[in-house]
């Protein structure tokens, strides 16, 4: 039964994704459909029109197995051998700052929303503190 729910919930995750997809090709806008869907999930989880346990176990299911999408990617770079060349070594630095950079960020970003959280369920700021 754990499995059909998973499998019902990503389906309907992708059914976000596509009708986000269709909206970016249709108005012709520059953001990926992708985004777009993220944007369509975001504003239906805040106008509660969706709950979130209607998509909790797939969106983790989706994260759980993250690494799988990222394969064809990373194989696909081998058909671009010959345009990397010389220029592997950059693209090294670039990859492991942004890496840093995002980490960083994400590091620092969960750091400010506990601290607000705590903040908010002790009924108390960190100023007051």
């Amino acid at each position: 039964m754990k499995i059909i729910k998973i499998v019902i919930q990503v389906a309907f995750l992708t059914l976000i994704y596509l009708a986000g997809s269709m909206i970016s090709n249709y108005l012709d806008i520059p953001i990926p459909g992708g985004i777009v869907g993220l944007v369509i999930l975001f504003l239906l989880l805040q106008l509660k029109i969706i709950k979130v346990e209607w998509i909790e176990k797939g969106a983790d299911w989706l994260l759980a197995e993250l690494m799988l999408f990222f394969i064809p990617a990373a194989v696909g770079i081998v058909n671009y051998q010959k345009a990397i060349g010389s220029k592997w070594v950059s693209l090294l630095i670039v990859i492991v700052l942004s890496s840093l950079t995002v980490m960083a960020v994400t590091g620092l970003t969960a750091q400010y929303i506990s601290k607000r959280g705590r903040g908010a369920v002790n009924g108390s700021s960190d100023k007051n503190r």
